[in-house]
Formats: structure tokens, C-alpha cells, sequence
């Protein structure tokens, strides 16, 4: 297991100089879709994004996944000025700093907490220690952004809530599924515009690759990591309540197991969801069986059924079909359109920079953003454990 820890720290600091990381494929260049109108509302995507000019300052603890990249991306496109970051493992910190160099290193989390001057803090430590370190931060008079999944017990999800409402202070989970997505986002205008008429369901799926030998201790410890639901299915709760614009759910059912990896007793390898909500119903599909034939680390894709078509995005390859990622399907009354979202703006890093400074929820409302988090932890509490025969 301690070769396994080296090679995940030499995948992340190859992901951290590189900017390449697991979401490399979301952001491939392509050409642009011709603008449509549905009704009287033009959808119409503005192609580049400038860079904001810096309006608050943030700092960086815990760097264990290479999710860390993008989310302070994020911030500093929406004008943030990234400051000073602490890491425990000084070989992750040492390749970290190479990729950020405006920023100091620090020489311990209190020196980051303290800093009067940073308004947010940004973490992708490891799991179970990320709503430790949230609660910390906001008791510090700090926003908080935290890369997926930002709560592992419903525990934990108690306390938060509870400092949360006693602080004021911004908990935001990065869904980067959605948030980080350039279809996900153009879905999100469609929809909202009424192209595919009332939402009645989502189908999210979630696959992923092992890469068993880039993988670290905890990543094979459920209570390091929350359970397969809680982890790369939170993308997928909050896929669910964003489109289907319910305000209450429930899980009806789920289900999970390690069917495939017999060496990893503590792991999970396969789970299940089905929700129903007061805006429509859901199901989830998360795995960690990528085989090794496929160009990237999942076939993620997200199907969404309306009352006047559908909406399937696959986000990160069209296998045996149009290169790169960010690929967008309509069908609707009139036909089935293509649309390439390689350049839509992601706007979630400039609206979270703006709830920092206007005290507003504009990238997402701190009620979704915790009921996301609270379907995904019941529904791997509740869930069936899967045995299969051999």
C-alpha cells in the first residue's frame, strides 16, 4: 500500500503541474453551436471568459485530490487572488507550489486560518477531514469551498448545519460534475428556457476508472471516503435537485457493493439510487469499472426526460463519435440537434466570488447545496449491500 501512495502522489503532482488532473477532458477546444431560439427566449452562449479583476483574497488547505486545480480555477476566474496554501505531505506541497507560484506557502493551517486578510478558503483534503476543517474555517469568520464529498456522515452534516447558521458564512460543495461542466451548464440554460418543456426525470451515471495503483490508503476505507453513494454520487444529487427543481426528496431506494475487488474489503465498487422529489424522480448509477480500452476515466453522462423532449449530455467522450468532451444532444418536437459546449462559460467560480462579497447565493443556495449532501448520506446509509454469486 505504501507503493500505492507514491504513485498516487506522483499522479497528483504530475496533475497538479500539468493542469491536466481528472477534469482535463472537460475543457477541450471545439467548435461552437449556432445559437437557438426556443419561444421568445434566445439561447446564445458568449465564447471566452476573461479572468475578473481580484476582488477578494483566499487560501488553499489540503491538496489530496487533484480536484484542487480546478477549483481554485475557478475562483481566480472570478477574481479571486489566490494568497498562501498549506499541505501536510511536502511532496504534494512542493508540486503545487511549481503550479501556483503567486502563492505563499504556508507553514501551518492556523497561519492560513488567521490570515485576517483571506475571506475564502478552498480545501481538497481528504474526505472525511473536509467538514472538520469547514467548521474551523467559517468559526474563523471564513467562506468555505470544498471539493466533493464536502460531508461524509450525517453526523458531521448536523454540525456543520449547525455552525453554518450561526456563522453566516458560505459552505459550498464544487459538484464539479455540473458546476465544472461546460454541457452541464448549457443544460441548465436550456432547460431553464424551456426547451424540453417540465422535467420529469434525470439519469445520471457516474462510472469511473480504478487506476488501483495511483490510489492512496483512505481511497479504500468507507469511512475515509463516505461510501461509493457519498462520494462520486454527490455529483449526481445534485444533478437530480438542480433539474428537477425539487426543493424536497426521498430516497426510495438504493443499493451497494463490492462485487469486483475481493482485496479491498472496506472498498465499494458499485451503487445504486432511486429518488423521488417534489419536482420529479431520479435515478443514479455510480461505479468504479471504467475498462482501460476507454480514451478517459468515465463515460459520465446525464440524461434529462421533460414533457417535450430530452436532453443526453455526454460529458467527457462520445465514444465511437465526436472527439473531446462537452458533447450536448436535443430532441424535441421539431428534430434532434448536436451542440458543442467546448466553449461555454463556467460561471460558477465568478458567482461564489460574488456571494463572498454581497453575502448572496447566486452560485447556489446553501439549503440546496446541503440537501444534495444529506440524499447522498441516506441514501448510503439505507442502501442494500449487493452479493453476488461468484
Amino acid at each position: 500500500m505504501k507503493e500505492d501512495q507514491a504513485n498516487r502522489r506522483d499522479f497528483l503532482k504530475q496533475s497538479v503541474t500539468t493542469a491536466a488532473g481528472l477534469v482535463a477532458l472537460s475543457t477541450l477546444p471545439e467548435v461552437s453551436a449556432t445559437p437557438k431560439v426556443y419561444g421568445s427566449k434566445p439561447i446564445v452562449s458568449s465564447l471566452g471568459q476573461t479572468p475578473k479583476a481580484d476582488r477578494i483574497r483566499f487560501g488553499v488547505i489540503g491538496i489530496n485530490h487533484g480536484h484542487i486545480n480546478s477549483q481554485v480555477e475557478a475562483v481566480r476566474r472570478g477574481g479571486g487572488e489566490f494568497v498562501s496554501f498549506y499541505a501536510k505531505e511536502p511532496d504534494l506541497a512542493a508540486a503545487f507550489a511549481k503550479r501556483f507560484p503567486m502563492a505563499k506557502q504556508a507553514r501551518s493551517e492556523k497561519e492560513v486560518l488567521e490570515d485576517n486578510s483571506i475571506q475564502l478558503i478552498l480545501s481538497a483534503g481528504i474526505p472525511d477531514e473536509r467538514a472538520p476543517l469547514g467548521i474551523q474555517v467559517m468559526r474563523h469568520g471564513k467562506d468555505y469551498m470544498v471539493d466533493k464529498p464536502g460531508i461524509t456522515t450525517l453526523d458531521q452534516l448536523a454540525q456543520v448545519r449547525k455552525v453554518q447558521k450561526e456563522t453566516k458564512r458560505i459552505y459550498s460543495i464544487m459538484y464539479s460534475e455540473r458546476l465544472e461542466n461546460r454541457a452541464t451548464i448549457k443544460a441548465g440554460e436550456l432547460v431553464k428556457a424551456g426547451a424540453i418543456g417540465k422535467v420529469i426525470q434525470t439519469i445520471g451515471m457516474g462510472p469511473h476508472r480504478m487506476s488501483t495503483s495511483t490510489r492512496p490508503d483512505w481511497f479504500f476505507d468507507r469511512q475515509r471516503f463516505g461510501g461509493i453513494i457519498c462520494d462520486i454520487g454527490s455529483h449526481q444529487f445534485d444533478q437530480y435537485l438542480f433539474f428537477t427543481g425539487s426543493s424536497q426528496a426521498q430516497v426510495v431506494a438504493s443499493q451497494v457493493g463490492n462485487v469486483h475487488h475481493p482485496q479491498y474489503p472496506k472498498f465499494e465498487d458499485f451503487g445504486d439510487v432511486m429518488l423521488r422529489g417534489n419536482g420529479g424522480m431520479g435515478y443514479i448509477r455510480v461505479d468504479w469499472f471504467t475498462p482501460d480500452g476507454l480514451k478517459t476515466w468515465g463515460d459520465g453522462r446525464l440524461t434529462i426526460l421533460g414533457t417535450d423532449g430530452y436532453i443526453e449530455i455526454r460529458k467527457n467522450i462520445d465514444i465511437a463519435g465526436r472527439d473531446g468532451g462537452n458533447h450536448l444532444f436535443l430532441v424535441d418536437n421539431k428534430g434532434t440537434q448536436y451542440i458543442d459546449c467546448s466553449k461555454q462559460p463556467l460561471p460558477y467560480g465568478e458567482q461564489l466570488v460574488d456571494d463572498v462579497v454581497n453575502r448572496t447565493e447566486t452560485a447556489m443556495s446553501q439549503e440546496h447545496c446541503f440537501l444534495a449532501t444529506e440524499l447522498a448520506l441516506k441514501a448510503q446509509q439505507q442502501a442494500q449491500k449487493i452479493n453476488l454469486k461468484a
